[in-house]
């Protein structure tokens, strides 16, 4: 039950980065709408479409037609992603790499329906999210980690494999 919590865990967070990284980003330049309490929604797991088309409307002025194709979009990458969850068949780091490719694929697909302003904020957020996570994974995130540090530094996944030197 452990390895499935945490793989929910990781999901969620994957989930919720790229977006929470745009409230974070807003809010530290002034247009987070206000101060939000220690402890709020914000991390506590996936976020529905809705709420991910409300923060992303918020960061990159999103049109109305924008707005319907992108939830529409994200409705459909959270079915799949529930059936994922609930299929327990098969090795969980194929799993893991399914999950990580509908999260690749559908952060595609709302590019598509970006224009090349609201694509280059959309890059850049994606990218310091990239960095935050390989921050917090102790640089055994994958392909393009330039973490130096090794270890563990939260210190909050005790059974993570150490990273490769």
């Amino acid at each position: 039950m452990s390895s499935r919590r945490r793989v929910l865990t990781i999901f969620a967070l994957l989930l919720a980065v790229p977006f929470l990284a745009a409230g974070v980003r807003a809010a530290q330049m002034g247009g987070g709408g206000g101060p939000r309490p220690e402890g709020g929604r914000r991390g506590m797991g996936p976020i529905s479409p809705d709420e991910r088309v409300k923060q992303m409307t918020k960061d990159f002025d999103l049109t109305a037609d924008q707005q319907t194709k992108i939830k529409q979009i994200l409705v459909d990458s959270q079915k799949k992603m529930d059936d994922m969850r609930e299929d327990s068949s098969g090795d969980r780091q194929e799993r893991r790499g399914k999950m990580m490719k509908l999260m690749q694929d559908t952060n595609a697909q709302v590019r598509n329906q970006l224009d090349d302003k609201q694509k280059e904020k959309f890059d850049k957020l994606e990218q310091e999210r990239m960095q935050r996570m390989q921050g917090r994974r102790g640089g055994s995130g994958g392909p393009g980690s330039d973490n130096q540090g090794g270890g563990n530094p939260g210190g909050d996944n005790p059974g993570a494999p150490p990273p490769q030197n």
